[in-house]
């Protein structure tokens, strides 16, 4: 599902909101969550699952196209653990 499919979905499901304001709810839950990884935070949602962030140490990759060696800095990347209620509904 792309977020324009979760935004028709929730206009479906609730006719009472126009689609300009469904779209403003999305976007501005997206961002809480977003900023709230970016301050190194993490956002849980009970059900459904945990969204943190994890650090990756620097390395030396590969250019594929060339084959040089190229340096990788650290960087911190996200991660999803989902809730155990989705995991039982998943694994039925």
């Amino acid at each position: 599902m792309i977020r324009s499919e979760l935004v028709s979905a929730l206009v479906q499901e609730n006719p009472g909101l126009t689609l300009r304001e469904v779209e403003t709810i999305v976007d501005s839950f997206f961002d809480i969550i977003v900023s709230r990884l970016a301050e190194g935070g993490r956002v849980e949602l009970r059900g459904f699952g945990a969204f943190s962030t994890r650090a990756r140490d620097g390395r030396t990759g590969r250019n594929p196209r060339t084959g040089d060696s190229v340096p990788v800095e650290a960087k911190r990347v996200p991660h999803f653990k989902p809730g155990k209620e989705m995991r039982d509904r998943l694994n039925v």
